[in-house]
């Protein structure tokens, strides 16, 4: 306590926000109603606990917080209900001594849960929705398993063919008519799916297939996994192969001095509609000969600049152990290579390939230097208890996971979607690291990108809403990862953003997506009878 020299206590000396709070209580203002005794018995009796308590400060807060109420509710003061003035002087200076922090109840009661309040009413309608809105794939798992079993007779699949990785690949969905055989897929959809596969394969692992939800049109799985005939109606100029003016050296991609990118396959589970390097991936799956990673590796071992490499491809995990093993080894004899990362989608797509033996080939390497896994998961539709027993067991045996999220039309494009994918990736144990606009190289996905300003304003919402550490940076691919904060949009000249590299000041054109596009309807919108 707070105590004058001979011993008593000054019940004047209170804080300014205490004195604010005082000042409110005390002011007879407005028109004045009868309390009622119920009331009044309350806070008497939150009295007698705040004189009688040593430890607690929650009697105090009680106290307060009632007096208050009955201040907002009724225009009544303390000394309206008969409670003297000194004896709250004295629980205020007691709320602040017993206080670690010597928080006075002021503050707590008159700002800081005013604050509590009004950030639960801004996630109150979040909370309500987000199961409708945005249903996980835990949430989803009996009717996941329904259509497993649906799948597994349709193609003819054991529970051994399910339960593993090779089993995925070996009865992965090439075609319309395989397709047609475990969910609806209309007349016309079967046509379309059959003029794109003229030019761009379909794969979707069985697994991958039994999360999609009957009857939702633009389910967010498949979108992501059935391709429509958008991708061979959408007008536009096909770029070069991304990277293909930052390629040095044999299967590398480098745009920056320090990191660089070993394109180590073609090979993926699954063809995603929206992959960046859709219009390369050639008719058949390759891995490349021997030969072909000592000349990156070499290009690697001479570099002495670089630090951290990503092995991507396609997709890392579609090596086998022992070439992924043969990389890792041979990046951690390299002495100024400090990190390494892997980049994946298939703990998602076939979460059956998280063996033992890989997860041990990743604990002897992160031992030696840190190994990151880089995922993309753009929907919680797609993190069910299997994805998420995969990443738990990949987060044992690396230095961090990593998620890679791209903006997606139909699919997170919706503030709460995305609050609820960013919560369920932390859930996951994985950090939201990249959240990318759609990418304007191949017109091919044109139909699934999002205006950047639609996709900032989602980004921005996040602030004050969800953990700090669960909003991704969001960015653009444009010669390098440009940030898309206000700051780096210098101007908008007629559909194209002019953006500022931040490392560089360099100037860049960046084709935005069209607000009027994406506002029709599309995908399997336009199957609908």
């Amino acid at each position: 306590m707070q105590c004058e020299a001979n011993g008593s206590i000054d019940l004047n000396v209170l804080d300014k926000l205490d004195v604010k709070f005082f000042d409110y209580l005390y002011t007879k203002d407005g028109e004045k109603k009868v309390v009622p005794q119920k009331e009044i018995d309350e806070v008497k009796e939150w009295l007698e606990l705040s004189k009688t308590s040593q430890k607690l400060t929650n009697p105090m807060v009680e106290l307060f917080k009632k007096l208050k109420s009955i201040k907002d509710d009724f225009g009544a003061t303390p000394e309206d209900i008969n409670i003297d003035k000194d004896d709250l002087r004295l629980m205020a200076i007691k709320h602040k001594n017993i206080d670690e922090h010597n928080v006075s109840i002021g503050g707590r009661v008159m700002i800081s849960h005013k604050i509590v309040q009004e950030a639960n009413a801004r996630v109150e309608k979040y909370l309500k929705v987000r199961e409708e809105i945005a249903p996980t794939g835990y949430e989803l798992w009996d009717k996941i398993l329904k259509n497993r079993a649906k799948i597994q007779k349709a193609l003819g699949m054991s529970d051994k063919d399910w339960d593993s990785y090779g089993g995925q690949i070996k009865y992965a969905i090439t075609s319309a008519e395989e397709l047609a055989k475990i969910i609806d897929v209309p007349k016309k959809l079967i046509d379309d799916i059959q003029r794109v596969s003229h030019v761009f394969r379909m794969r979707i692992s069985p697994y991958y297939a039994s999360l999609i939800m009957p009857n939702v049109v633009n389910d967010p799985i498949l979108l992501q996994s059935v391709p429509t005939g958008d991708m061979v109606d959408n007008k536009g100029i096909e770029l070069e192969p991304v990277a293909s003016d930052h390629s040095p050296a044999r299967l590398i991609d480098q745009f920056y001095p320090r990191v660089l990118t070993i394109k180590a396959t073609n090979m993926c589970a699954m063809f995603c509609t929206h992959c960046l390097r859709i219009a390369h991936i050639s008719a058949k799956d390759w891995v490349s000969s021997n030969n072909s990673y000592e000349e990156a590796l070499n290009y690697i071992r001479k570099d002495t600049n670089i630090r951290d490499v990503l092995i991507t491809g396609g997709d890392a995990l579609a090596l086998s152990n022992k070439k992924i093993k043969y990389l890792l080894d041979e990046l951690d004899k390299i002495d100024h290579i400090e990190t390494k990362r892997l980049g994946s989608r298939i703990p998602i797509m076939t979460p059956q390939r998280i063996n033992q033996e890989f997860l041990d080939i990743c604990e002897e390497s992160n031992e030696k230097k840190p190994l990151r896994f880089v995922t993309q998961i753009n929907s919680v539709q797609e993190m069910t208890p299997v994805s998420k027993e995969s990443f738990k067991k990949l987060n044992r045996v690396t230095s961090a996971i990593l998620n890679q999220a791209v903006f997606l039309r139909g699919i997170n494009d919706n503030k709460y979607k995305m609050w609820r994918l960013c919560e369920e990736l932390q859930n996951s144990y994985i950090r939201p690291y990249y959240l990318f606009n759609c990418s304007f190289r191949n017109p091919e996905f044109a139909h699934l990108r999002v205006p950047v300003e639609i996709g900032r304003d989602i980004v921005e919402s996040m602030y004050g809403n969800i953990s700090g550490d669960s909003i991704p940076r969001y960015l653009a691919t444009a010669g390098g990862k440009i940030p898309l904060h206000r700051d780096n949009v210098v101007k908008k000249e007629g559909d194209d953003l002019i953006l500022k590299k931040p490392w560089s000041n360099e100037e860049v054109r960046y084709p935005d997506a069209s607000m009027e596009e994406y506002n029709k309807p599309f995908s399997f919108e336009k199957y609908k009878d």
